[in-house]
């Protein structure tokens, strides 16, 4: 069964992300989408990934990308952006 996704603007679709991340059990304070944009049908999201002062990730930038992931997963099934 194909399930029909519905459209969503691209700032209306950050603040229920962002709603989704501080609700998350895994919620790092300082965690916050601001950008998303589609690709392939996923959305992708993206923001601060608490790199080091080399550029280097730290240990809270896999909650990051695992959180945007888990965006990803969840947002993509139930909408696509609408420009």
């Amino acid at each position: 069964m194909q399930v029909k996704t519905q459209p969503i603007d691209r700032e209306t679709l950050l603040a229920h992300a962002n709603k989704l991340i501080r609700e998350h059990e895994d919620y790092l304070a300082g965690m916050e989408a601001t950008h998303v944009e589609q690709k392939n049908g996923v959305l992708v999201f993206q923001g601060n990934y608490f790199l080091d002062e080399q550029g280097l990730p730290t240990a809270k930038s896999t909650a990051v990308f695992n959180m945007f992931k888990h965006l990803a997963h969840q947002l993509s099934e139930k909408y696509y952006l609408q420009d």
